[in-house]
């Protein structure tokens, strides 16, 4: 299994950036529906929260997909899907026909905070700028 460690994350971490990137760029070219949707949810300052949102998702992902500061780009990515699942995936507070599909989303983020933060706590691995640069224990930068 050793062999496939530093192969295996860094597919995982191109599947996160697949989640998180796209979602990033549709918030910057739907700027005001993002901030319409972010608003309808009560959260104060939506322009700004938007624009959080975007940073994160796009700089975040694609800094965690080449591998550079992952594992603080993947708490930040971690606490913003946490945060994402509380505000926009409250299935508790919705009416009962809405509450299975919700409660799905929720806990889909939730299994998607449990990877980010394995990556925060293990790193991205040998294949990345942070091994590169030294970042990565000598241990797992040989793991392959």
């Amino acid at each position: 299994m050793n062999a496939l460690q530093n192969p295996l994350a860094l597919l995982g971490r191109l599947l996160i950036a697949v989640l998180f990137i796209p979602a990033g760029i549709g918030k910057i070219t739907g700027f005001a529906g993002t901030v319409g949707y972010i608003a309808s949810k009560g959260v104060p300052l939506p322009e700004v929260a938007a624009a959080i949102a975007i940073l994160v998702e796009v700089g975040a992902a694609a800094a965690l997909l080449i591998g550079f500061k992952a594992r603080w780009a993947a708490l930040a990515l971690a606490l913003f899907t946490l945060a994402a699942a509380v505000i926009f995936h409250n299935y508790w507070a919705l009416p009962e026909a809405q509450q299975m599909m919700q409660q799905l989303m929720f806990t889909k983020n939730l299994g998607i905070v449990g990877g980010l933060l394995a990556f925060a706590a293990f790193g991205a691995g040998a294949i990345g700028l942070d091994a590169r640069r030294g970042a990565v224990p000598a241990r797992a930068a040989t793991a392959a």
